[in-house]
């Protein structure tokens, strides 16, 4: 097996006309190619007048090695785990987000059936409660957007790029590929699957787990834990189930917060964290387009991206979790509050783009000493967003000149808002932090030298986004375990990941560490 890398094409072929381009280019034999696959696309739109895709390849056939310019593909060996455990009891994973699917499918896979709770409803069941929410402004506090089967990612673009670098990466790919995902996200540079794909992918992986004799208990809410000398000895639930065990998996999510308080109480060590907060800012995809691609290329790209960063001198300002063609989407899981977040179709085919603009947020800028401080500044600007939107539900919105000018929208201009069930005319500098608002024109004025329009007065700011990361961090040793035996913090709710492929890789991290203690 060889690979093929930095091969330019400018033109949209099909993969098997990708492959005939090839062959002739690099003089291969098509008879003689046994395996052929595409490893990495991206799009290289440096140059306006002249955007192209770049491929990687991998070919096995005869004569591989007169093939000019490939490389021999090493074996890497593969993924393994030594597994120890000898416990009769079954494993616990509290949350049923990435980072505690994951973890329950490596430990099915491995012999060990694990209990999966979850506060909130299965996937199908939740998309309902995530609708009727959208129409009517009607919460269910325990299925919405933060809360249920699939976790937060699931109602968002569904991202599966990431900073980490981990080996396990591919794991991740390659399973949500054999769960129904589409083949591309295993080469593309940027994949993502869209909100629609991940709702029947994490359907399947559910089914799958319980094939193997894992067990889901929705609907179930952990409200306790029984310690005893200093292990955990059960998990007790709202409903007065109480499941013994020896381990758990703590994959909670960033916005169980009573959750957090408990196991506070219980005495597992924590401490605060940095996170950020901010606001939506929406543009017309088309702006976007316009700006990363120019006007010049015929080639059928799909919806343009962005990712921008600003370092003041006194905070920094990034966009994250951008969504193409998408829309702003209500997040709240307590009552008279607003949180947003943003959401793709895998079509991405929107009016709109929109993306988190976010300030970073240091302990230092919170209030009392609790490890459980940054939870405590999140909901006070949640319910201060409830209350300028008009305590119904409605979020707060503001055209970017407005907010520049610290005056209160009075009508809304080209670029018309995506939030549901409804917004408010607002000047959200009424309720964040001046630090805050402060770094936010900074930002997008820079961004708007970086990608023309960024700064439109017309574009639309919607409050608050406060759930980017978790503001809590649960401490664990090297072996994942936390300063009580049997817990075992994991994924973005304790403070080990940022998003759909941290998460999952985090509870690979922590079913390995279960797997392997003996």
């Amino acid at each position: 097996m060889v690979r093929i890398s930095n091969i330019k094409v400018r033109a949209d072929f099909s993969d098997e006309e990708l492959f005939k381009y090839i062959y002739e280019k690099y003089k291969i034999n098509k008879d003689e190619v046994t395996v052929s696959r595409i490893v990495k696309k991206s799009i290289d739109a440096r140059n306006k007048s002249d955007i192209f895709y770049n491929y990687s390849v991998e070919i096995e056939c005869k004569n591989e090695d007169k093939i000019k310019g490939a490389e021999k593909v090493e074996e890497k060996s593969s993924f393994s785990i030594e597994v120890k455990r000898r416990s009769s009891l079954c494993p616990v994973i509290v949350g049923a987000g990435p980072a505690g699917l994951f973890a329950a499918l490596i430990l099915a896979q491995n012999g060990i059936k694990p209990i999966v709770i979850e506060q909130g409803k299965t996937v199908d069941e939740r998309q309902k409660d995530v609708e009727e929410f959208l129409a009517s402004g009607k919460l269910n506090t325990l299925s919405n957007v933060q809360f249920g089967e699939g976790g937060a990612g699931t109602f968002s673009d569904g991202k599966l790029t990431s900073g980490i670098h981990n080996p396990l990466c591919k794991i991740v790919l390659k399973e949500f590929y054999n769960f129904g995902a589409p083949e591309q996200i295993l080469y593309m540079n940027k994949p993502h699957i869209g909100t629609d794909n991940l709702i029947n992918i994490i359907r399947n992986m559910r089914n799958k787990i319980i094939e193997m004799g894992g067990t889901f208990l929705f609907n179930e809410k952990v409200v306790d834990f029984e310690i005893i000398d200093g292990k955990v000895t059960s998990v007790v639930c709202s409903s007065g189930k109480k499941v013994q065990t020896d381990t758990v998996i703590l994959a909670i999510g960033h916005s169980a917060r009573d959750t957090f308080e408990k196991l506070y109480e219980k005495g597992l060590q924590m401490e605060r964290k940095n996170f950020s907060v901010g606001v939506r800012i929406e543009h017309k995809q088309s702006m976007i387009n316009e700006s990363q691609y120019g006007n010049e290329t015929k080639l059928k790209l799909p919806p343009a991206e962005y990712k921008l960063a600003y370092h003041g001198k006194e905070r920094s300002c990034y966009t994250f979790c951008m969504c193409p063609g998408g829309q702003v989407i209500a997040s709240s899981s307590e009552e008279n509050t607003i949180v947003t977040n943003g959401m793709s179709k895998f079509a991405r085919d929107g009016e709109n783009a929109n993306s988190a603009v976010l300030v970073n947020v240091t302990p230092n800028d919170f209030e009392g000493t609790s490890p459980l401080a940054g939870i405590y500044f999140q909901k006070d600007l949640e319910e201060k967003a409830f209350k300028l939107g008009g305590s119904n539900y409605h979020a707060p919105i503001q055209r970017y000149e407005d907010f520049k000018n610290n005056k209160k929208t009075e009508y809304i201009g080209d670029i018309k808002p995506t939030y549901k069930p409804g917004v408010t005319l607002s000047n959200l500098n009424e309720i964040l932090p001046e630090f805050v608002s402060k770094a936010l024109v900074e930002g997008i004025d820079y961004f708007g030298k970086k990608i023309r329009g960024f700064d439109n007065p017309d574009s639309i700011l919607t409050g608050v986004e406060t759930r980017s990361s978790s503001p809590v961090q649960i401490t664990r040793d090297e072996e994942k375990e936390s300063n009580i035996k049997g817990f075992y913090p994991c994924g973005e709710g304790a403070g080990y990941a940022g998003g759909i492929m941290s998460a999952a890789v985090d509870g690979i991290k922590c079913a390995i560490a279960v797997l392997e203690k003996e």
